[in-house]
C-alpha cells in the first residue's frame, strides 16, 4: 500500500491568485520545473520500463480489443514513482484550487516521444458529453520529465479556446499549422509542468528536419465532481479499483478513484 495522507496543517504551497485567473482566462498555466529531481529521476527509468518492455503496447491492446486482451497486468500508476507522480502534493493541490476540492481521476499516459515522431494536430480531450456542455470543468497536467528544447517538438496553445463549445477534432483539418493567437511553447527546463483546461485546443508542433533527445511525456487528467464523465477505457473500472487497492489518494481525497462520477464507457468511432 501506498498511502499518501495531505492533513490541513501539511498542506504544500498552492497557486497564487494571479495564476488562477490566468488559468481562468487562458486555459492553461505553465510551472516551469514543478517536479521535484529526485522524482524525475525515478520516473525516466519507470518510462523506458513501461516503453521498452510492451507494457504500454498492451495497455493500447487492452483498450482497442478488450475482448481479446483483458485487463492489462501492468497499469501505469502500479510503477512506484508514476502512482507518486499522480497524486503528487503539489499537483493534487493546484488540481484542487482550479476544480474545487473534490475531483476524480480520468487517465494517466506515459510516454517517450521519438525526435522523428511526426506532430499531433489541433484537438482538445474534454470528456463531458455532450461537448455543448461545459457545466464542469477538467483539466490536464501535461508533465515534461526532460523538460523541451528547440529541438524538440513543443507544445503550441491557443488561449482561450477552452470557452468554445467545440467537438474534439473541430480543428484538426489545420494539422499543425500556426493558428492566429496560439501560445507555441518550445523550451521549458527539466520537471516541468503544463496545466491545461481540458476543452483548450492544442497540438504538438515537430520538428522534423532538427534532431535531438527523446521527449519524456506524462500525463494526467482530473475531473470536476459533480457530472458524469466519459470513461477513457474499457477497463475504467479495474483501474480506479485497482488505484484504491493501491492506496495512492489517501483519505483525504474520497472521490479521486470513485466509480459513480463515471457512466458506461462508449468506444470511440
Amino acid at each position: 500500500m501506498r498511502a499518501r495522507t495531505l492533513s490541513a496543517t501539511s498542506q504544500p504551497p498552492g497557486l497564487n491568485d494571479e495564476q488562477i485567473e490566468q488559468f481562468a482566462r487562458s486555459g492553461f498555466l505553465v510551472l516551469p520545473g514543478f517536479l521535484p529531481a529526485e522524482l524525475v529521476t525515478r520516473l525516466k527509468p519507470e518510462a523506458d520500463r513501461w516503453i521498452d518492455t510492451g507494457l504500454r503496447a498492451l495497455s493500447i491492446a487492452s483498450a482497442v480489443d478488450p475482448e481479446t486482451n483483458g485487463v492489462p497486468k501492468v497499469l501505469e500508476f502500479d510503477l512506484p514513482a508514476h502512482g507518486e507522480l499522480l497524486t503528487h502534493r503539489p499537483l493534487l493541490r493546484a488540481v484542487g484550487q482550479l476544480l474545487g476540492p473534490r475531483f476524480v481521476f480520468h487517465h494517466m499516459h506515459s510516454d517517450r516521444h521519438a525526435p522523428d515522431l511526426p506532430g499531433k494536430p489541433w484537438h482538445h480531450d474534454y470528456e463531458l458529453v455532450p461537448q455543448s456542455s461545459r457545466t464542469h470543468d477538467m483539466v490536464h497536467a501535461l508533465h515534461y520529465l526532460d523538460g523541451i528544447d528547440p529541438k524538440m517538438a513543443g507544445l503550441v496553445v491557443l488561449p482561450g479556446s477552452h470557452r468554445e463549445p467545440a467537438e474534439k477534432t473541430a480543428r484538426a483539418h489545420l494539422g499543425t499549422e500556426v493558428v492566429p493567437g496560439e501560445v507555441f511553447i518550445e523550451e521549458l527546463p527539466p520537471g516541468s509542468t503544463v496545466l491545461v483546461h481540458s476543452a483548450l485546443f492544442h497540438a504538438r508542433r515537430a520538428k522534423p528536419r532538427r534532431t535531438g533527445r527523446p521527449r519524456y511525456f506524462v500525463d494526467a487528467s482530473y475531473c470536476q465532481v459533480g457530472a458524469v464523465w466519459a470513461p477513457a477505457k474499457p477497463y475504467w473500472r479495474e483501474t480506479l479499483s485497482r488505484a484504491r487497492r493501491l492506496g495512492l489518494a489517501g483519505p483525504d481525497w474520497p472521490d479521486l478513484f470513485a466509480d459513480e462520477h463515471f457512466g458506461e464507457y462508449v468506444k470511440p468511432e
